[in-house]
């Protein structure tokens, strides 16, 4: 069906809105009134077409839009790593929530591994500016073994997931502290890696005839096992110590911006996006905990809505998520024109070419802009269409 929209949008004869309403409707009929959508001319500031637009539907990750323009509103240009006091002869430093150190799915320059490496103090890490639970309010408690899952947390490494690689001569996982709690199980059909629930003892379940094996496992994150982390990957002592982070600390930026928006608008990531919302938290009070960037968006620049969003957390993943295709296309508008183009189509998945959506829509240039978002029995698309005469529309699907 969304086909026949883009075919409608794009090409020279356009299909009579009593058409698309029947196709919504036969639509409805099989997905049992499940089903919206929105398209808006951008230069003309109107609506040429709603379906059920004002109904709440499931965003799943249409949800990181919300926290994409969080980041362009309260963010700068790079990311802030860490907070830090020198004292003495010890450096005491507090996570910002920054995910990318030593994260495989981003370009690290390794600035904050250096600067902890390098320094001749003593470090001593504090938790004590994280006020949230690892696991996000309406999670699926079990989902916590895959990899789309990982724990939010303040000080990340490697995204909180250990990368287990077999081959038929051998088997490693990184980062190398995790060895040790790693254990071969039973063979069994197809290779699997499984945490247990409340522990960091993960049973690998080999197939010994697949020639290769990986897969991405969350770790069950604590302060503790921060310290003992940093101390393994940094050669040298790092310790705990519950200080409160006070307002004189210093901070350590790492990347660019861009390079973690990149990731979660073209794949979706969710560990970025939850700790993206935790970074905006802090930059506007001194507490890591998702509750306060949203409470500050929705009523500092989101209160002229047409319909309140109902958003609870960074990634999508939970279920109380709830938005109005029209919210989420005043939302686009408010990034548009927020953003340059050029720099913003950059950023997200693009039909026929990259991210979610480069298997799709496929075109001789590229036409579709935007961010998916899925969950079970869930599928919403979203962003801008340029038209074959080059007006760009924003759609929510």
């Amino acid at each position: 069906m969304f086909l026949i929209l883009i075919s409608w949008c794009c090409a020279c004869s356009p299909i009579s809105k009593k058409s698309l309403n029947k196709t919504f409707q036969q639509t409805d009929e099989k997905f049992q009134d499940h089903t919206g959508f929105v398209l808006y001319d951008l230069e003309k500031q109107k609506s040429l077409y709603e379906y059920k637009s004002g109904h709440y539907f499931t965003p799943a990750s249409n949800t990181k839009i919300f926290t994409f323009f969080s980041c362009l509103t309260l963010l700068g240009d790079s990311v802030p790593a860490l907070k830090y006091v020198q004292h003495d002869d010890s450096l005491i430093f507090w996570g910002t929530g920054d995910p990318s150190l030593l994260y495989k799915e981003v370009y690290d320059n390794k600035r904050v591994y250096s600067f902890l490496k390098s320094t001749s103090l003593s470090l001593y890490y504090s938790d004590q500016n994280f006020h949230t639970t690892n696991f996000g309010s309406g999670w699926a408690w079990d989902d916590y073994n895959d990899y789309y899952s990982a724990e939010r947390s303040p000080f990340p490494l490697y995204g909180n997931m250990i990368t287990l690689k077999s081959s038929r001569r051998k088997t490693e996982v990184q980062p190398p502290y995790f060895k040790n709690y790693l254990k071969i199980g039973d063979n069994e059909e197809k290779a699997k890696v499984i945490r247990r629930l409340e522990s960091n003892e993960f049973i690998f379940h080999p197939n010994f005839s697949q020639k290769e094996f990986e897969a991405d496992v969350p770790f069950k994150v604590a302060s503790e096992l921060t310290v003992n982390l940093l101390t393994d990957t940094l050669n040298k002592m790092v310790r705990l110590i519950p200080k409160p982070l006070p307002e004189s600390a210093l901070i350590l930026y790492s990347l660019p911006v861009d390079s973690l928006y990149k990731v979660m608008m073209q794949e979706s990531d969710n560990f970025i996006a939850e700790q993206l919302l935790l970074i905006c938290s802090q930059t506007i009070s001194d507490t890591l905990q998702p509750e306060i960037a949203i409470r500050h968006i929705k009523k500092n620049f989101l209160q002229d809505l047409t319909d309140e969003p109902k958003w609870v957390d960074g990634s999508g993943l939970s279920r109380y998520n709830l938005f109005t295709p029209r919210s989420i296309v005043q939302l686009w508008e408010k990034i548009y024109q927020r953003v340059p183009r050029e720099r913003l189509f950059a950023l997200l998945a693009t039909g026929g070419k990259s991210g979610t959506i480069k298997n799709w829509y496929y075109g001789r240039e590229p036409y579709i802009f935007g961010k998916t978002g899925s969950l079970s029995n869930n599928h919403c698309l979203s962003g801008y269409l340029v038209t074959r005469k080059g007006k760009t529309l924003i759609f929510a699907f």
